[in-house]
């Protein structure tokens, strides 16, 4: 199977592939390439609906330029394909900005996650990532007040940014208290608008199936996190009469 970088002539095919409606396993197969290679070629350069070869072609040779021009240190190599994970970094980043976080936020997300420690401090990010200390810590507050993250001082009395395996249990906790909020508005609402009224029973409606949604993430957040958690075997859940 050839490896390297894509073609332009490789990205057209994709795009015609694409186009044709054929699935990313089918177009690897037929260019003779990891179905992973393709499925991250498309992912980062506009999805699915939206991919462009031209686009995507100009679009690697900045970042290839980019790499060139500002090579931060990679510590930890541990024997990987630095190219490799600096593509794995930006496909990632690219999934969370698709599921709605801000690019800068979703960069120090990605910047975190990927590292072996899951923690490092603002002069280490803006080296790792070439921003701004001000660009940092506007990500890190979003992210901290989202759950993401959490802050710990190290021996020499600098703020470490950790991600860990807690972090989107903590998340989600964080994402089931502004949804409670959601539905204690929506049942104001429909004694403002007064029951009955349509109006009333749209935001009833809505009430009823965020409250419910919620409730059934948060349970499976806290079974799956006790689960994983347990060190030896695994936990029975918990019963329904609970």
């Amino acid at each position: 199977m050839p490896g390297g970088r894509l073609t332009q002539q490789e990205r057209q095919q994709i795009a015609l592939g694409l186009a044709d409606g054929l699935a990313y396993a089918e177009i690897a197969r037929r260019l003779n390439r990891p179905t992973s290679t393709i499925t991250r070629e498309v992912i980062r350069n506009g999805g699915f609906t939206a991919y462009r070869a031209d686009l995507a072609h100009r679009a690697t040779e900045r970042r290839t330029h980019r790499r060139r021009k500002i090579a931060p240190p990679s510590p930890q190599a541990r024997g990987r394909d630095a190219e490799a994970v600096r593509d794995y970094e930006e496909t990632y980043t690219t999934v969370l900005m698709r599921a709605g976080m801000p690019k800068m936020m979703a960069r120090v997300l990605a910047c975190l996650t990927l590292t072996d420690t899951g923690s490092l401090t603002t002069s280490e990010l803006v080296q790792r990532l070439q921003v701004s200390p001000a660009s940092i810590s506007k990500a890190i507050a979003f992210l901290d007040d989202q759950g993401l993250v959490r802050r710990e001082r190290d021996e020499r009395r600098r703020d470490r940014y950790v991600v860990d395996d807690d972090v989107w249990y903590q998340s989600m906790m964080a994402s089931a208290r502004g949804t409670a909020q959601l539905v204690e508005i929506a049942r104001q609402g429909v004694g403002i608008l007064g029951p009955g009224t349509p109006a009333a029973a749209r935001l009833e409606n809505i009430a009823r199936f965020v409250d419910f949604v919620s409730e059934s993430l948060v349970r499976a957040a806290e079974q799956a996190r006790e689960i994983l958690h347990t060190e030896h075997g695994t936990v029975e859940p918990p019963s329904d009469r609970e």
